[in-house]
């Protein structure tokens, strides 16, 4: 039986989270004395209000979570911090419509990046800070913030940890979760904290480094400034890039780094493969630009670099508008859109390390077909993946195409253009935000119907969950005994 008390209570202690979590944006609102100051502070009084009234009525011993619970419980906190989480942008009347202020919302926290706002500098600061706020939280992901606390009163959090953070090599560099969930945001806010420190050296105000940094640790995407990083010089760029770069690696990687392990990082396969596909677009799409007359040398290899990491990352940040260079390049751009960051990354899409086992499997494939009796393993770090974890990934993979296929006809019925409908359908399953057509790099999500908004706001959410975390939720089976 499914434990609906224990849900409760721990979806209203989430609840409190996100109501305090609100109130360093109200400081914000405060210190900058603008007209948001009520809506952030009714915003996280409602929020802090019902989620301690929940948590305190549904208190008990018993708060051993179960798998599918766990499930549950992290699928309905996404849902949960977006509902509430859009309440400030409402309440301000910021954003009038509601479906758009969920979007924005759900946008931020599953680091997706798309928007519907026309004039991102028109937003009072505080509730600019609290929309970049919702990247960074969501980052490193609301639930291992959680299970560094929710031991403390009691609950097991391994359940969450695990449906927090599917995929097929779950690392963790210490046996209980609790230290594991602390050492992440240990490293996650060393890396915040020092690219703030790097931009404000660029002559960034520190505002905007902070709002930055949040965004790029969590491969969020979104900007204070309208033109996105091309606003900002080429040192900022390069910063930015550099930490883009960070986080789409392994956490695990940046671990063994900060402890002078550098032999794990080079023997890393998949970290060598990430390298390896960022190297080698960066220098081709270079090369287009600059033998082609169409930028000068360095301006060609910054903004080839940017645009590689930040959409292969999934963070969505950029220099320019990509739609202008040749239709190849923009086929290139589009394929780096389903590659995504590392295992164990704030990356989404399908991630580097599914890809680089799909591509050992099917070349070993080749050698199955030529002996047929042999047994040959598929393997990473030199060792043997298990043929379950290979199946997983190849049903990811097929389920990922048939959702990006049906998301893809569906938007297509509302009138757009086959470009404007798999870009679209692309850029928020993988968690990217620009994606092509009508939804390139300089355009945004505001002219797409309700009902395509509350669709791709649902591509966010599963695709951030990596698809089955959410959709083992709508299986039969799921809920038998």
């Amino acid at each position: 039986m499914i434990n609906v008390r224990v849900i409760l209570n721990i979806l209203g202690l989430f609840l409190l989270i996100e109501g305090i979590s609100m109130l360093l944006p109200l400081g914000v609102s405060i210190y900058y004395n603008e007209g948001d100051i009520a809506a952030m502070g009714i915003s996280a009084g409602i929020t802090m209000f019902l989620g301690a009234f929940a948590w305190l009525l549904t208190q008990r011993k018993d708060k051993t979570i179960t798998k599918k619970e766990g499930y549950i419980i992290v699928s309905m906190v996404w849902i949960m911090f977006s509902l509430f989480g859009s309440l400030p942008f409402v309440i301000s009347g910021e954003i009038t419509s509601y479906t758009d202020a969920f979007f924005e919302t759900i946008s931020g926290f599953t680091t997706t990046g798309a928007s519907i706002l026309n004039d991102v500098e028109a937003l009072p600061h505080g509730l600019l800070f609290w929309r970049m706020m919702t990247q960074w939280l969501g980052g490193m992901g609301i639930i291992v913030l959680s299970l560094a606390i929710l031991p403390i009163f009691g609950i097991g959090g391994m359940q969450l940890f695990v449906a927090d953070v599917p995929g097929p090599t779950p690392d963790k560099f210490h046996p209980r979760v609790k230290e594991t969930a602390k050492r992440l945001w240990i490293i996650y806010m060393i890396f915040t904290i020092s690219e703030i420190i790097l931009l404000t050296l660029g002559d960034v105000k520190l505002y905007d480094a902070v709002c930055h940094s949040f965004t790029t640790m969590a491969t969020g995407g979104y900007s204070t400034k309208q033109a996105s990083i091309a606003h900002f010089s080429p040192y900022v760029q390069y910063i930015i890039t550099v930490f883009m770069f960070l986080a789409g690696t392994n956490f695990v990687l940046s671990y063994y780094g900060m402890h002078l392990q550098f032999n794990k990082i080079v023997k890393n396969e998949e970290f060598r493969f990430y390298i390896f596909i960022l190297l080698s677009f960066t220098i081709l799409i270079t090369a287009f630009l600059w033998f082609g007359n169409v930028l000068p040398f360095e301006e060609s290899f910054r903004n080839s670099l940017f645009q590689v990491v930040s959409i292969t990352t999934t963070t969505g940040y950029v220099t320019t508008d990509y739609l202008q260079w040749s239709p190849f390049l923009v086929v290139i751009i589009f394929m780096l859109m389903f590659v995504g960051g590392s295992g164990g990354s704030t990356g989404s899409s399908i991630k580097i390390v599914r890809v680089a086992l799909l591509i050992k499997n099917s070349a070993l494939e080749l050698k199955r077909l030529l002996h047929p009796r042999a047994v040959i393993p598929v393997r990473l770090n030199k060792k043997s993946i298990a043929p379950q974890i290979i199946t997983n990934i190849q049903a990811f993979v097929v389920l990922y195409m048939m959702i990006l296929a049906a998301s893809t006809i569906i938007i297509s019925a509302m009138g757009y253009d086959l470009p404007s409908s798999l870009g679209s359908a692309a850029a928020t399953l993988g968690n990217i935000g620009p994606g092509i057509g009508a939804v390139g790099p300089v355009e945004n999500y505001a002219h797409i119907p309700d009902f395509g908004k509350w669709l791709l706001s649902f591509l966010m959410l599963i695709g951030r969950l990596e698809l089955f975390t959410v959709l083992i939720l709508f299986s039969p089976a799921f809920y038998k005994k």
